[in-house]
């Protein structure tokens, strides 16, 4: 973060808080900006250059955006920095990995120059399993000054005790 601090870093939940927390909303993020910079790093990243992500002017005369939007997969990708900020940790975990997507929708289009941010819920902790849990979350990237959302999705996440 920008201030150096790292909200990850918090104190870890014990399990039994975690699964209370079911149905409940984490919160939301700080925004994240969406340049020109960032889109086009993007690009470079995945190979995907495609002139409504990466050429302004083109996109500008061609697209009713009025100039460039981000990669929906740019805005999917900031997830795991989002939620770094607001999902809370849990004690004992040793590791995680991202399971996928029960559902992942791109609502709106980013356009360039405009600030995200993650709102996050925690929808199912799973605890069937020994020595892990998996968690869906309901997730929703707000475009900042705009009515509907970039994405809307259901993200899941396992996480595996030492």
């Amino acid at each position: 973060m920008a201030d150096g601090s790292n909200p990850y870093m918090r104190d870890p939940l014990p399990l039994s808080e975690i699964v209370a927390l079911e149905g409940q909303e984490f919160g939301v993020t700080r925004w994240f900006a969406m340049d020109q910079a960032r889109i086009d790093a993007f690009a470079d990243c995945t190979e995907d250059w495609y002139f409504i992500h990466t050429d302004p002017d083109k996109a500008k005369a061609e697209t009713p955006w009025g100039g460039t939007i981000a990669h929906g997969f740019l805005t999917a990708s900031l997830l795991s920095a989002m939620a770094y900020e607001i999902v809370p940790r849990i004690e004992g975990v040793a590791h995680g990995v991202n399971y996928g997507f029960d559902k992942l929708r791109f609502v709106s289009p980013v356009p360039t120059g405009s600030n995200v941010r993650g709102r996050f819920s925690l929808k199912k902790a799973d605890t069937s399993k020994a020595r892990e849990i998996t968690l869906t979350y309901g997730v929703t990237v707000e475009i900042e000054g705009m009515d509907r959302p970039a994405l809307a999705a259901d993200w899941i996440a396992r996480q595996f005790f030492a």
